[in-house]
């Protein structure tokens, strides 16, 4: 609905409603004046950013100009010339067009700008001083009539006829100038309709004046255009005839590059980079070093060389070479690494890194070096180091903080993982009881057994099986579903994968000092012990899942590896028909913090004055629990209403000596005492059953008493006592249900609850499993 208009018989008046409509178009008025103000504001900003977008464009066509090609011969040819002078065209072409834009700049502040900054300063400014002089008038008017109506009636007959004379007057001024201001007010609502959009109208006349300008500049370019394709088609047809004799030339030059080099006495030489240890807190830097390597004296020499610092040269070093051997990705994360060991340093090793792969192989070559490889198998050997770390680790370090996610020293790694595969020392090492190797180092060692299998330990063909159940189901049919796959995994696989699970299963038990978790100990051998035998994007994105499965397998060991799963259970991962949890959908300022303490209630129950508020919103049911519990009632299938109707067949009283219900007796009694702050009555436990999930639960209940509360409580339908509900009941998980919240119980389907009450938060009861006291989603359970 639009503004009302402003009567000038209403001036007279001057009445409420009147007054009221002023203020509607003032605010109008006021509102138009700042979005005047607004645009005027965007409007500078858009012609600074538009200048600035022209200089930008200016300066990329003077460079354009500025450029000259040059071309290899003494000659152009004419279509050489035309693609020399192209540039030049180019920067002509955005020169203009930028002339243009300027223009338009100019003739938005003259048409857009300036004509809106005079409305608003003129018009809206002349309104704002009228509303001035407005209210001074009436406030002069009225403070003169009460002084007039307070005057004594004793006065002169004089006196009082002057001061009516001069109220009078004033009176007379007030209306003119309630009059004047009425007419400009509706005055200016109505020109600003065409002072306002004019302007704006003028300014894309301008927009579409400049763009047709752009326009009409690209249809003159169009013939320059098409001819210089011709150029550009006609320069690059020579240029790959002149490139296939080039490439020629450069073969034959490639097949004997030999001939081309300088005769040297040297084995190799060349660019490697050397690790070099920083001051702490720094760690380690790569320092570019020209090498050489002479066979004959087996000597290493390196001087530090860098190009961009005016090709300055430090120092040079020379080192007898005892050995050299390759580095691999899982020592180093690096590349193309060697690992030279010094002869006159004795447990000194160079670390170096190479510039490529063939170029690693040529050092590898000019100074004898080997390949460091482990040939590691699920062999005797291979379960005697492992249960040998395992022992190790749990007797010495099992409370270790950071246990397997701190890295040992690669090189001592390298060596334990060679000493223990060989078959001729791998006895003579006990590592429980040598305190020669640390622990991370045997964690290390352990991690790197395991990835250096031939293949991972959970298979390359059961990798997507095991991927599968972690993407969906419910815990329960996950852990059955892995359970399912372990056991397709070959015997001594599964064997030691049982072994490690109850190894992990030791060191999560005591992540309060080491710090590791499930989760974290899923990061760290979700990769080592499966990985997918292709390295995809589909693969990476799975590497989270991996971490799950392995999860899985540390929680669940005892079950998993106690023997083959149940032959009669589905093996397939189908998603649990489970309701919806009521705290899903919750944010966590409405999940519960606590659990709810009974003698809580009844004392806050006492003092209903303080605590209306909170008790109403606990028991509402519009709360977002109730809102999500009712959903799923209605839509999951499960049987939430089945559970409800548990809470409503037993037989009871409601009634006390005096003619109000017991409160807070039983389950119903409870949530209408929490809404009434008081105790439950017939209407107040009638009109509690109508609301939703009451409704739904009692429903048959409701259909054979009628809509008459007094009918209900005279029926067979008696709702129980506090003896005979869900106080002290016990109840039974129909669905798998995981914690969210430190008050929350995680438990299985068939899980048995001891001492089931009601809770504060709708949607839940409050139970004990094993010795934990916490929440239950109600519509999980079924009340035995």
């Amino acid at each position: 609905m639009g503004l009302q208009p402003l009567e000038f018989s209403e001036c007279y008046l001057d009445s409420p409603s009147f007054r009221e409509r002023i203020k509607a178009h003032e605010a109008e008025l006021d509102k138009t004046n700042k979005f005047i103000k607004e645009l005027h504001k965007d409007g500078k900003n858009l012609i600074n950013a538009t200048k600035q977008l022209g200089m930008a464009q200016r300066k990329f066509a003077q460079s354009l100009g500025d450029f000259k090609f040059e071309y290899i011969g003494d000659a152009k040819t004419d279509d050489e010339k035309c693609i020399d002078e192209s540039l030049q065209e180019f920067s002509a072409f955005l020169k203009n067009l930028e002339d243009q834009r300027e223009l338009m700049m100019r003739n938005i502040t003259e048409t857009l700008l300036k004509p809106l900054e005079k409305f608003r300063k003129e018009q809206l400014g002349s309104a704002k001083e009228e509303r001035k002089r407005y209210e001074k008038d009436t406030e002069k008017y009225y403070s003169s009539l009460e002084k007039l109506l307070t005057l004594s009636a004793k006065k002169k007959d004089q006196q009082l006829q002057e001061a009516d004379l001069q109220v009078e007057q004033m009176r007379l001024h007030f209306h003119e100038e309630s009059l004047q201001y009425v007419y400009k007010l509706q005055e200016i609502q109505e020109r600003k309709k065409f002072e306002c959009v004019e302007p704006m109208l003028a300014f894309f006349q301008t927009v579409f004046t400049f763009y047709h300008q752009g326009y009409e500049l690209a249809k003159d370019f169009n013939h320059y255009k098409t001819e210089l394709q011709i150029n550009i088609q006609n320069t690059r047809n020579r240029f790959e005839g002149t490139r296939s004799e080039v490439l020629d030339l450069m073969n034959k030059i490639k097949l004997n590059p030999e001939e081309h080099r300088q005769m040297s006495q040297l084995s190799i030489e060349g660019y490697l980079y050397a690790q070099e240890k920083r001051p702490p807190p720094f760690g380690y830097s790569w320092v570019k070093r020209y090498c050489t390597y002479m066979k004959e004296q087996k000597l290493f020499n390196m001087i530090t060389f860098d190009h961009r610092s005016g090709g300055r040269t430090g120092e040079p070093e020379s080192v007898t070479l005892k050995s050299c051997t390759r580095k691999t990705t899982d020592m180093i994360d690096r590349r193309f690494c060697l690992e030279i060991e010094v002869a006159d340093r004795p447990g000194v090793a160079i670390v170096v890194q190479a510039l490529s792969e063939d170029d690693r192989k040529l050092w590898m070559q000019a100074m004898g070096g080997k390949e460091r490889v482990i040939e590691a198998q699920l062999d005797d050997i291979g379960f005697s180091f492992i249960q040998n770390s395992i022992n190790a680790i749990e007797s010495r370090g099992i409370k270790d903080q950071g246990l397997y996610r701190v890295v040992g020293v690669s090189s001592k790694v390298q060596k334990l993982l060679s000493l223990m595969m060989d078959l001729k020392t791998c006895t003579e090492v006990d590592l429980s009881a040598s305190e020669d190797w640390d622990i991370k180092t045997i964690t290390s060692a352990l991690k790197l057994y395991l990835r250096s299998l031939p293949e991972p330990l959970m298979t390359y063909g059961l990798y997507k099986e095991f991927i599968v159940p972690a993407k969906c189901g419910s815990p329960e049919s996950r852990t059955h579903a892995i359970h399912y796959l372990v056991y397709k995994l070959p015997e001594k696989n599964r064997e030691m994968l049982c072994i490690l699970m109850k190894h992990l299963a030791n060191v999560a038990d005591n992540c309060k000092q080491n710090l590791m978790t499930v989760a974290n100990l899923g990061v760290v051998f979700g990769p080592t012990l499966m990985r997918p035998q292709e390295e995809t994007v589909a693969a990476i994105m799975d590497l989270k899942f991996q971490n799950i499965v392995v999860e899985i397998l540390i929680e669940q060991h005892e079950k998993i590896f106690r023997g083959p799963p149940d032959a009669s259970l589905p093996t397939a991962i189908v998603s649990p028909n489970a309701p919806t949890r009521a705290s899903k959908k919750q944010n966590r300022q409405n999940r519960p913090l606590a659990v709810y303490n009974p003698q809580v209630v009844e004392l806050q129950a006492a003092d209903c004055s303080n605590s209306v508020k909170d008790d109403t919103s606990l028991g509402s049911t519009e709360s977002v629990s109730s809102q999500s519990s009712d959903a799923t009632t209605s839509t999951s299938g499960s049987p939430p209403e089945k559970a409800r109707n548990h809470l409503s067949t037993n037989d009871g009283n409601l009634m006390d000596c005096s003619g109000s219900l017991q409160s807070p007796d039983c389950w119903l009694c409870f949530q209408a005492y929490s809404i009434n702050c008081g105790p439950a009555t017939e209407e107040s436990i009638y009109n509690l059953l109508r609301q939703t999930p009451y409704r739904t639960a009692c429903s048959p209940f409701i259909m054979s008493c009628g809509s008459s509360s007094a009918a209900w409580f005279n029926c067979s339908y008696y709702l129980p006592n506090r003896s005979n509900c869900v106080t002290n009941r016990k109840a039974k998980a129909v669905y798998p249900c995981e914690a969210e919240h430190a008050s929350e119980l995680s438990f299985q389907a068939g899980a048995i609850f001891e001492d089931v009450t009601p809770s504060r938060e709708p949607g839940w009861l409050e139970g004990e499993l094993e010795g934990k006291r916490g929440l239950i989603p109600q519509n999980y359970v079924e009340i035995l």
